[in-house]
């Protein structure tokens, strides 16, 4: 239904409101048809759990939403989206105060394989938990995600040098405990 036909003249929205209002729902819609999934994947390995990760996610697109108006570089809403994915994850995290116990179940082509990739999967899975947060982000979005240094850098709120060294520890921190488990 039409605001114009419902609302009196005085409480109508003006027409830029109106037409900025449309452009942060199709902005947005789009962004999160093309980057949802990508998003609620890198929540997943990052808090553990589906529910989760849908909820943080969805809180993303809504800030965003919510901030549209107010957002200086439109091209750079992925880069906010995946920002507040990795504040809100943070965020789960320290409210949940327990361990994770995450379980990834890979796709498989035998009884045996599966085994072997399960137990190989929770392995690195648990190591990864086990890494500081930081660490833990810039691996996940270096070989999860698939980002440039420059766009963890931008994601995660630091230089990239910082993202180099950082991930450069979290490599060695990982192989440790890998080692450690053997």
């Amino acid at each position: 239904m039409d605001t114009e036909t419902v609302l009196p003249e005085r409480e109508r929205p003006a027409a830029p409101a109106r037409a900025a209002a449309g452009d942060a729902a199709d902005a947005v819609t789009e962004l999160y048809r093309g980057h949802a999934l990508g998003l609620m994947r890198l929540a997943l390995v990052m808090v553990g759990d589906r529910g989760t990760a849908e909820d943080v996610v969805q809180d993303a697109f809504a800030g965003l939403y919510k901030r549209w108006p107010r957002l200086r570089d439109r091209d750079k809403a992925l880069t906010y989206v995946r920002s507040a994915v990795l504040n809100g994850s943070r965020t789960a995290l320290r409210r949940r105060r327990r361990p994770l116990r995450a379980v990834h179940a890979p796709a498989v082509w035998s009884a045996e394989a599966a085994a072997m990739v399960g137990e190989e999967r929770r392995e690195v899975m648990d190591a990864l938990h086990r890494l500081p947060g930081r660490q833990r982000e810039a691996l996940v979005l270096r070989f999860f995600a698939d980002l440039s240094v420059e766009e963890i850098a931008a994601a995660m709120g630091v230089s990239t040098g910082t993202v180099k060294s950082t991930t450069s520890r979290a490599l060695a921190a990982l192989g440790r405990i890998l080692e450690e488990g053997q």
